[in-house]
C-alpha cells in the first residue's frame, strides 16, 4: 500500500489512473523521484511526510515533521463535539426539523458558538469543525510556530482562513475567561514509560512534544483541565482525545465536572473524554 501511495505521489495521479493505465511508463525524472521516495520510506520515514499530505474528515491536509500526522481515531473527537452541539437549545432546534448549519447561521455574533482547539498541529480538528459548523467561531492555538504555519496553510488551501483565528501559546494561557462553548484538544497523552510500546516511526519521526506528555502521560491534560474550566462558559464542554491507559485517571482529574463520559473507538479502546462545566 505504501509503494502504491508513493507511486501515486510520484506521477501525480490517483489510484483509479494507476489501475486504468498499467501501460504507463515512468519518465527518468519520475523513476528517480520514486526511488528516492522508496528509499526514504525504507528508512522509516512516514509516507505522509514524504508526500506531504494526509486525508482527514474528507479533507486533504498538508503535513510535515512539524506536526503530528492526523489519524482516523481523532475523528471521534469531531463526532463527539457534534453530538454535544446537538443537545440543549441547539438540539431542540434540530428536533423541530431545522438543520445544525441553519441554526448556526441564525445565531447573532454575540451568541455565536465559540470553539477553541488547543494544540491544533495541522489544524485538522479546527478545520473539520469549521467545515461542519459554517458560522461557528473557531480559534486554534499551538505552542509551535512551525505547526501554526502548517495549520494556516491548510486553512488557506481549504478556503477556511476567514473562519479560523490562530494564536501561539502554551495551552490556554492568556485566553479570555468564560468565553467558549467548547474546548477541544488532541493533546500529548503518551507516558515516557510507554515509549517502547509506541511505533518506531512515531518515536523517531513525529514531533516528540506532540506525542509524549511526560513520565505518566497525564502531565499536559492535568494542566489543560483546570485551564479549560476557566475559559469555558457555564455548561460548556471539554472534549479531549485520550488513550485507554490513562482513561481512569483522566476521569479522576475531571472530578467536579458533570456529565463525564468516555467514548470508545471502533476497536473498543477509550478514545475521547468529555465533561461539562458546572
Amino acid at each position: 500500500m505504501n509503494a502504491e501511495l508513493l507511486l501515486m505521489f510520484t506521477v501525480g495521479r490517483d489510484r483509479a489512473y494507476l489501475y486504468g493505465h498499467p501501460e504507463h511508463k515512468l519518465t527518468s525524472d519520475e523513476y528517480s523521484c520514486y526511488e528516492d521516495a522508496l528509499a526514504q520510506r525504507s528508512q522509516g520515514i512516514p509516507a505522509q511526510y514524504i508526500t506531504g499530505h494526509q486525508e482527514f474528515w474528507g479533507m486533504d491536509l498538508l503535513v510535515s515533521p512539524a506536526v503530528l500526522i492526523p489519524r482516523p481515531e481523532t475523528e471521534h473527537v469531531i463526532e463527539t463535539v457534534l453530538s454535544y452541539v446537538g443537545r440543549g437549545d441547539v438540539g431542540r432546534k434540530l428536533l423541530s426539523g431545522q438543520s445544525l448549519s441553519d441554526f448556526s447561521t441564525q445565531r447573532t455574533s454575540s451568541d455565536r458558538l465559540r470553539i477553541i482547539d488547543v494544540g491544533t498541529g495541522s489544524g485538522c480538528i479546527a478545520l473539520a469543525l469549521a467545515k461542519e459548523l459554517p458560522l461557528a467561531e473557531i480559534h486554534a492555538t499551538d505552542i509551535s510556530p512551525a505547526a501554526l504555519e502548517i495549520a494556516r496553510a491548510n486553512a488557506a488551501r481549504l478556503q477556511l482562513e476567514s473562519r479560523l483565528k490562530f494564536g501561539e501559546g502554551d495551552l490556554l494561557r492568556g485566553i479570555e475567561r468564560s468565553a467558549f462553548d467548547f474546548v477541544v484538544s488532541n493533546p500529548p497523552y503518551v507516558g515516557e514509560s510507554e515509549e517502547e510500546s509506541v511505533q518506531l516511526e512515531v518515536r523517531k519521526f513525529e514531533p516528540r512534544n506532540a506525542v509524549f506528555a511526560g513520565p505518566t502521560g497525564l502531565e499536559v491534560i492535568a494542566r489543560l483541565i483546570p485551564q479549560a474550566s476557566e475559559v469555558l462558559k457555564p455548561g460548556g464542554w471539554l472534549v479531549i482525545e485520550i488513550s485507554g491507559t490513562i482513561a481512569a485517571r483522566v476521569q479522576e482529574l475531571l472530578a467536579g465536572w458533570k456529565n463525564v463520559e468516555i467514548t470508545n473507538d471502533l476497536q473498543g479502546i477509550p478514545r475521547v473524554a468529555a465533561a461539562q462545566k458546572t
